[in-house]
């Protein structure tokens, strides 16, 4: 029986993708970079294949600069460049009785809080793991079993929700189930399309 849920933050509970292009773009252009187009951005975001750093600035490892730049942007812009895709206050509102809920999201602490605040959904969440809190961020399995640990519970009564790749291949390497949904910012053809279908899907685990 499924008793808990971990879900992703961005393209799955939340359209941040203006914020999260135009955030590294804003890096790029301190370091005297052209902009990106956000689609490049967001599909590389997603691709775990990827040596992010250098795709994004041309360097091996971030640093403090970066990170400073991105969090600068983020924090002057995330109540303009950011909102909850429709239906998931409702959904979280409708499961939280039932499921204990978690978020892991490779956003820093500082930036997804600023997020979840001003979306007012912060206080669904019993446990919040952030990129910047654990060892290894997303598609390691570190996020979910500092989780696992804090619910205390088996790897088969816990399942991650996201949008990518990088969700599913975190979930694979935790040894926990992966649900993948499809309003995000890529496409599948094997994912769940709305909102309401999550929402079934999920009841009909608790009542498993």
């Amino acid at each position: 029986m499924i008793k808990n849920l971990i879900f992703d933050m961005d393209g799955t509970l939340i359209d941040s993708s203006a914020i999260i292009a135009n955030s590294i773009n804003y890096v790029r252009s301190k370091l005297g970079l052209p902009p990106m187009e956000s689609r490049v951005i967001l599909e590389a975001v997603n691709d775990t294949s990827i040596h992010r750093p250098k795709f994004f600035y041309g360097v091996e490892e971030y640093r403090p600069e970066h990170v400073q730049w991105f969090r600068e942007y983020y924090a002057k812009n995330h109540t303009t460049q950011t909102v909850l895709y429709t239906g998931v206050r409702e959904l979280l509102e409708e499961i939280r009785p039932y499921f204990g809920l978690a978020l892991a999201t490779n956003a820093y602490r500082e930036s997804a809080q600023l997020i979840l605040r001003h979306l007012h959904i912060e206080h669904f969440f019993d446990i919040i793991v952030c990129g910047d809190e654990v060892s290894h961020p997303k598609p390691a399995p570190d996020m979910i079993e500092k989780i696992i640990a804090f619910f205390g519970c088996k790897k088969d009564e816990i399942i991650l929700i996201g949008d990518g790749k990088t969700d599913e291949e975190a979930a694979k390497n935790a040894g926990i189930g992966f649900i993948k949904v499809n309003w995000g910012w890529q496409r599948y053809e094997d994912a769940i399309n709305s909102v309401e279908e999550l929402r079934e899907r999920l009841l009909q685990l608790h009542n498993l």
